[in-house]
């Protein structure tokens, strides 16, 4: 069994789409969230393949840098 995960946003942006969802499989690569920051959009992606254990965001929401994202079991 492998560590846990966790994704965190890099900088300050607005939750534009939420992807992929709790209990859901991603490979390495594959866009969880897609953040939007002065016009662009900016893909979120899983560092590794796992299942989405949490995701602590909401569409909509104001991510601040270093805050956490999404957790990958």
């Amino acid at each position: 069994m492998g560590m846990s995960e966790e994704i965190r946003a890099e900088m300050v942006a607005n939750v534009w789409k939420i992807v992929a969802g709790v209990g859901d499989t991603v490979a390495e690569g594959d866009t969880l969230v897609i953040l939007e920051s002065m016009k662009m959009e900016i893909p979120v992606v899983a560092e590794s393949r796992g299942t989405v254990d949490q995701l602590a965001v909401d569409e909509g929401d104001v991510v601040q840098a270093g805050d956490l994202i999404a957790v990958i079991g």
